[in-house]
């Protein structure tokens, strides 16, 4: 997703559409359906809204999938660890996450994103600092097991020379949905949060407001959307299912495009099976910091993206090397 711009929602919505409708038509539809286990992390989070809408609309059909109930995690770095030793095939996640594990030799390889970056944030009090510099000797509450932490360090030294774990006292919780409540309740002068949970602060607190927006950065200095969120899955799936990757790229571009299109139709046709309150993942998106944006690793602009910003991370130490062809399905 090269070239700076600053979308409104109906521009962005547009072109999630434009691109979920070109990759949409790449795969022809297999015969048999593979079954593919996968998790959800408890409370509720944007990949339950999408994980329901490819179920609710039968995305898993159309491209030939199969999708059951998914395994459910309260812990983030459980999460992980299950994928990583193989107790289910298709993991949702940061890109570098996933990239940190291939270059541990993890049998795995990232299918597509479908998130950028603009719902990392900082959140502090009103009342609270009115600049990074201002953060300096303060407490970050933080999950230090996400990529959300490992890309706003590299980040903030990038961009804003400020290297937060020398600057900032952290405090590492281990549920991201818990980590907003240690701002509202002074035990933290600010928490680094994805959506929805930044929405969710913002809906239960008018004394919390949004200090740093990672995507946002990362745009005025590069001019690309970062690439966040994606899929990633075992290489015992593609090996077991010759084309899956491409269904699956398929099925998550259907998914992204018919989200964008209609957000309101999408959250009343989840429900509460999303886990989340409806009105905050409507005031997620709404608010531009949430963005479905799918970009598929098939696609060298995909690949691009994905490598420009694990350049980033190289350079100040938060993966130990670039990530080399291998790591795209």
């Amino acid at each position: 997703m090269a070239g700076p711009s600053r979308r409104v929602v109906s521009a962005g919505i547009a072109s999630c559409a434009a691109v979920g409708a070109v990759n949409i038509l790449a795969p022809a539809v297999a015969t048999e359906s593979t079954e593919i286990s996968w998790a959800a992390i408890n409370p509720g989070s944007f990949t339950t809204l999408v994980m329901e809408y490819l179920i609710k609309r039968q995305l898993d059909r159309k491209y030939g999938l199969r999708f059951p109930k998914p395994a459910v995690y309260t812990s983030v770095t459980t999460y992980y660890n299950d994928f990583v030793v193989g107790n289910y095939d298709l993991c949702m996640g940061s890109w570098d996450t996933f990239a940190a594990r291939y270059q541990a030799a993890v049998p795995l390889k990232f299918v597509c994103s479908f998130t950028n970056g603009n719902m990392i944030n900082i959140l502090v009090p009103s009342s609270g600092a009115k600049s990074l510099e201002q953060l300096r000797g303060k407490t970050l509450a933080a999950t230090q097991a996400t990529g959300t932490y490992r890309v706003t360090k590299a980040l903030l030294k990038e961009i804003s020379e400020f290297d937060l774990e020398k600057e900032m006292r952290i405090q590492n919780v281990d549920n991201p949905a818990a980590v907003v409540t240690l701002v509202m309740v002074d035990r933290a002068d600010a928490v680094l949060v994805w959506e929805p949970n930044t929405s969710a602060a913002l809906a239960r607190s008018s004394d919390i407001r949004v200090l740093y927006n990672a995507g946002q950065e990362y745009l005025k200095k590069t001019g690309r959307d970062l690439p966040y969120f994606g899929v990633a899955v075992r290489t015992s799936l593609l090996s077991r299912s010759p084309g899956v990757a491409e269904r699956l790229n398929a099925a998550f571009a259907d998914c992204v495009s018919g989200i964008m299109q209609d957000i309101d139709a999408a959250v009343d046709l989840v429900g509460s099976g999303a886990g989340v309150d409806q009105e905050v993942l409507r005031a997620a998106m709404k608010s531009g910091r949430l963005q479905f944006q799918h970009l598929s690793m098939t696609d060298p602009a995909g690949q691009q993206a994905v490598m420009t910003a694990c350049r980033m991370l190289v350079k100040h130490k938060v993966l130990a090397r670039d990530i080399d062809d291998g790591f795209f399905a």
